[in-house]
């Protein structure tokens, strides 16, 4: 493999860079083959770099995994401040931008799947996967709040919490079996199922979310 020109990067930047980087060597090389030196390739910079900035590959991996889901959270968190204020739009845009791209992908799957492996068994991973998830059901918990008190519901942090989880197992499924690419129907379906069930799991009125999100254009 020739190796990359080297860049120069600003700390966040260059860190950001570097685990995109073990990213790319996880997904081509499984987590055995990301070695220090691949890593390095892939990213353009020298092994000592990663020891620089995370101490250690394996460090530097367990950071990938964190900022793998990070990223996809972030992703839908800033899809759903976009288009309109009414919070059913915000709900079902976050909810979109989980089973649609640049989340929905093929090679996310495959990342997660690799990684989960090792949550079972690694109390740093596990640490990671549940941060990541408190941190995805807060938000979502947000997001329901003021949909239920538009619709003069009850919104206590318990009910909140219960129909988080729920969509968010909707959301994980979905996201799953859309990502796999077994050919068996159009991904783009999962966006009107997602809404759909949503609907459904919150008892709100048809087309609640997926009427506002249409007009939203």
């Amino acid at each position: 493999m020739s190796r990359k020109p080297f860049q120069r990067w600003s700390l966040d930047e260059r860190r950001c860079a570097l685990l995109e980087a073990t990213l790319d060597s996880v997904a081509e090389d499984g987590l055995s083959g990301a070695s220090a030196r691949r890593i390095a390739e892939h990213a353009g910079v020298t092994a000592g770099l990663i020891r620089h900035y995370f101490g250690s590959k394996d460090a530097m991996v367990r950071a990938a995994y964190g900022y793998l889901i990070g990223q996809m959270t972030a992703e839908a968190a800033q899809s759903a401040e976009e288009g309109g204020e009414a919070p059913e739009q915000h709900l079902a845009r976050f909810i979109v931008a989980n089973v649609t791209a640049p989340n929905l992908s093929s090679r996310k799957v495959a990342l997660w799947a690799t990684f989960i492996g090792r949550v079972r068994t690694e109390p740093d991973y596990a640490e990671i996967h549940r941060e990541s998830y408190r941190e995805f059901l807060n938000l979502l918990e947000t997001l329901i709040h003021p949909l239920l008190l538009a619709f003069e519901r009850p919104a206590d942090p318990v009910t909140c919490q219960r129909y988080a989880i729920a969509l968010n197992a909707l959301i994980d499924g979905l996201w799953l079996e859309g990502g796999l690419g077994h050919g068996l129907y159009d991904t783009v379906l999962l966006p009107e199922i997602a809404l759909s069930a949503a609907e459904g799991i919150l008892a709100l009125p048809a087309d609640t979310l997926r009427r506002p999100l249409a007009g939203d254009g």
